[in-house]
């Protein structure tokens, strides 16, 4: 079985936050415009809270999940979602064994805080949008510095928030 890059995708404000209560604190739409177009059609692993939070979003605006499959770790064996795009697995490695089956090139991890810290040494690519200024955080991302090797970076404006959004490898 030939072995899929995984990458990480996150945004971050100047000291890492990540989220506040299960919740993006800042609202940027290009930035989730370009989440929905980097995933769509993949498969793409996130936690359960990271999960139910999108998961709300799409069934308020109706419209359908951009993923190819969503896979879910968690430790509630028990888990079900209502979507047939979701699975769940209970650990990074069942998760992992799934998105493998599929023959995908690349695997996208998009968050949160925990499924971060077991995806980064695993990562060999990295989507960051660095928003600028400190939010009330709660979670954060671990440190990256493994990731130098700058692939394209470009500064951009939306909803009146300044931010920088960079593809790292790591060396």
């Amino acid at each position: 079985m030939k072995t899929q890059k995984v990458s990480i995708i996150v945004a971050m404000d100047e000291k890492g936050g990540i989220g506040k209560n299960d919740r993006i604190p800042w609202h940027i739409k290009a930035d989730l415009i370009r989440l929905r177009d980097t995933t769509k059609g993949h498969f793409v692993i996130l936690g359960r809270s990271s999960y139910e939070s999108m998961a709300g979003y799409y069934d308020k605006s109706g419209k359908p999940m951009p993923a190819r499959e969503y896979i879910v770790v968690t430790t509630n064996p028990d888990f079900k979602s209502s979507r047939d795009n979701t699975f769940a697995a209970t650990s990074i490695d069942a998760a992992l064994k799934r998105a493998q089956k599929s023959g995908e090139k690349e695997i996208f991890v998009i968050g949160g805080e925990k499924i971060f810290k077991q995806f980064l040494p695993l990562a060999s690519r990295l989507y960051l949008t660095r928003v600028k200024g400190s939010f009330d955080c709660d979670t954060f991302f671990p440190d990256y510095l493994g990731f130098k090797k700058v692939i394209s970076s470009e500064k951009d404006s939306d909803e009146g928030i300044d931010f920088t959004y960079k593809v790292l490898e790591r060396v």
